[in-house]
């Protein structure tokens, strides 16, 4: 449990890079919460809503300071069928319920499941992000639909945000572009596409409302796939971004307790009309590039982005999307890992083969879970291959001929047990065979049925069999599941 003092430093300790990372990304929120709400087929005041929601909330609630959270990309792909289909209501129960399923995963202590994600499939992570952020851009960049001055603004926004910082650090340079490109554009009337152009802002606050949806069974059935979906996809985006903060800043911070509150921050969305979301590493690279460090600025980019849309919004629709685009483009080239590149040819091939697969599947399918998942897979199978590669089997014959030792050395489990297997010679006459597991480790039901299936076949033989040197943790799961000394043994075995 953090304790207050931690807590209190997490707030009030960088008021200033907090307060200033918060406005950037407040004002970088805006049309990616817009472009969101299209994406899954809502009004864009549902995206908004969300972001505001979701920022404020998991500043007081998540386990990692300084990371933002917002409605997703990754979430809102999970909701278009579900809106086509059902509408609006339904979406909003969708969002209740998978809150809270991610706050039962943080009581659970289910934070644990990261650490078998490998620094492979982090990296794959990362640089596959970053080509889907500047992926992203590309509409904005497109000549059929901007002028040649889009171009220019871009490039001088870039050359704000990388140039600036050698004058004073004192102002976020993103913050420096947006100011200066809007000022320009106003002041010279250009004609460029506008955060107004992407929708119509909201002009009321939101209000609290119950999903106006029928409380049945088939409601249910209808709702949790899609709930329990957006659950498991946010919180892996969130832990796995969570990770790159840590790094970054160098710093620990609760992944359980990120878990509850994303859940928490889902939940009370739901009932203020807005989607759900979870951590976007686009905008928590913004607000640590910024500053940002603490709680304050997730918090401050939720409260600034409320009263930006509501408020100020026929100020904050003339910012030009040039000077966003900018900002989005130094996010993706600060965000992808370019020593990775220079890795492939130094690293392990099977590290660089898990990279390379989870970019690979996260940009064709545009789902960061799917990508994730099969880098993990990927990682699993490597490793179960390479520690296979350490087991080996000795055997030696006395001098009589008559008592056969087998010494089986390494991991015995599912990705070794056609070599163990193979090292046996069942035909072999021999009065008694010693199987030596000394220097093993046995770990799963397949290993047990393997070692069933060769003592059996040895007293087939007519040789007495002795199993040696077996482990305290290996001769727990022998107990449990061998059946080499039940009756009926080679039936049994053979019916499985």
């Amino acid at each position: 449990m953090i304790s207050l003092d931690t807590y209190r430093a997490q707030w009030f300790g960088n008021i200033r890079g907090d307060l200033l990372a918060g406005l950037v990304v407040a004002l970088a929120l805006i049309p990616e919460a817009i472009a969101f709400s299209i994406i899954a087929g809502v009004d864009p005041k549902v995206g908004l809503y969300a972001s505001f929601s979701i920022a404020v909330l998991i500043a007081f609630t998540g386990g990692r300071p300084g990371m933002i959270s917002a409605a997703t990309a990754a979430t809102a792909v999970l909701m278009v069928t579900l809106v086509r289909d059902h509408g609006l209501q339904y979406l909003l129960a969708a969002t209740v319920l998978a809150g809270l399923i991610q706050i039962g995963a943080g009581l659970l202590r289910l934070g644990f499941v990261m650490r078998y994600v490998s620094k492979s499939v982090m990296t794959g992570f990362v640089n596959a992000l970053a080509i889907l952020i500047f992926l992203a851009q590309l509409p904005e960049l497109d000549p059929s639909r901007v002028t040649w001055l889009t171009y220019v603004l871009v490039a001088a926004g870039l050359a704000i945000i990388y140039l600036f910082p050698r004058l004073t650090r004192a102002i976020p340079s993103p913050l420096v572009a947006i100011v200066v490109l809007t000022a320009l554009s106003m002041a010279f009337g250009w004609d460029v596409r506008t955060v107004g152009d992407m929708g119509a802002l909201p002009d009321t606050l939101p209000v609290f409302m119950l999903p106006q949806i029928p409380l049945t069974g088939q409601t249910l059935l209808i709702v949790l796939p899609y709930a329990l979906a957006i659950a498991v996809v946010g919180l892996l985006e969130s832990l796995m971004t969570q990770n790159l903060v840590d790094e970054l800043t160098d710093t620990k911070s609760d992944r359980n307790q990120e878990c509850i509150g994303q859940g928490i921050a889902n939940t009370a969305t739901g009932f203020i009309g807005g989607m759900a979301g979870c951590a976007m590493i686009g905008q928590s690279m913004i607000n640590v590039k910024s500053g940002g460090r603490g709680r304050l600025s997730a918090f401050t980019a939720g409260f600034v982005l409320l009263i930006l849309v509501v408020f100020l919004g026929e100020w904050v629709a003339r910012i030009p999307m040039p000077a966003l685009v900018a900002i989005m483009i130094m996010v993706s080239i600060g965000t992808f890992s370019w020593s990775s590149l220079k890795n492939l040819r130094t690293h392990p091939r099977s590290s660089s083969a898990v990279m390379l697969a989870t970019v690979a599947i996260v940009v064709w399918t545009h789902n960061l879970a799917i990508g994730v998942l099969a880098g993990v897979l990927l990682s699993g199978i490597f490793f179960a291959a390479k520690i296979a590669q350490l087991f080996k089997v000795t055997t030696h014959l006395t001098p009589g001929g008559r008592v056969r030792s087998y010494v089986i050395e390494g991991q015995l489990f599912y990705g070794s047990v056609e070599d163990f297997m193979a090292a046996f010679d069942f035909n072999e006459a021999v009065e008694k065979v010693i199987i030596d597991v000394s220097r093993a480790h046995i770990w799963d039901i397949s290993s047990v049925q393997a070692l069933d299936m060769a003592v059996l076949r040895f007293r087939r033989g007519g040789a007495q069999v002795e199993l040696f040197g077996m482990n305290e943790a290996s001769e727990t799961i022998v107990d449990r599941l061998a059946i080499h000394d039940k009756p009926g043994a080679m039936d049994r075995l053979m019916a499985h």
